[in-house]
């Protein structure tokens, strides 16, 4: 079994830089979900009132007086930051669902995973033409899911204003994936 390694604050140290603080509450756990894998778990962070909120606006600010009228987060990880950014944009919030979720007509997209693939659902009503759209989410790691969530956005007509997400994993190139989409903010970036 893996342990878990100690972030800085949990060792007693402390920083004053925002992104700083912020990645002394993710916790590296070696070897999850296989060996070789050093998962980012975000959750000690978001136990972490002063920390969620500092995360929700280092993802927000750059979005602020651009127009946002609605935040749409993929499942589940994009739903924990995406209604909190919509929140701090005085915007709405739209999901984005794994197949059969979502009870009225839909708009799907199937894409690649490492080992597979997956789809993902929008309601066919729930954005529309000229509707500025920012879409959100925990982790960029190698793109696919975030591709996808794009790929829905522009089925319905409605404009990306940009994309927020709290990590991305530069060393899979997902932001690559992502060219032509718009605008691509990420908080903390592991090369």
């Amino acid at each position: 079994m893996s342990e878990t390694v100690p972030t800085p604050a949990q060792s007693g140290r402390t920083t004053h830089d925002p992104v700083d603080r912020l990645r002394e509450l993710i916790r590296d756990v070696p070897d999850f979900p296989k060996p070789g894998v050093v998962f980012r778990d975000f959750t000690p962070l978001l136990a972490d009132p002063a920390g969620l909120a500092l995360a929700v606006e280092l993802m927000a600010n750059p979005f602020r007086g651009r127009g946002i009228e609605l935040v749409v987060g993929a499942e589940s990880r994009g739903f924990i930051f995406g209604i909190a950014i919509a929140q701090a944009l005085s915007a709405g919030f739209v999901p984005v669902r794994k197949p059969g979720k979502l009870p009225r007509s839909v708009h799907g997209v199937d894409y690649d995973l490492e080992y597979g693939s997956d789809r993902l659902e929008l309601h066919t009503d729930a954005l529309v033409q000229g509707h500025r759209v920012l879409l959100v989410d925990d982790l960029l790691a190698t793109g696919g899911t975030m591709q996808a969530s794009c790929q829905l956005v522009e089925k319905s007509g409605a404009e990306i204003a940009g994309i927020t997400v709290l990590i991305e994993l530069s060393f899979l190139h997902g932001r690559e994936k992502l060219a032509g989409f718009g605008q691509v903010h990420s908080v903390l970036k592991y090369d």
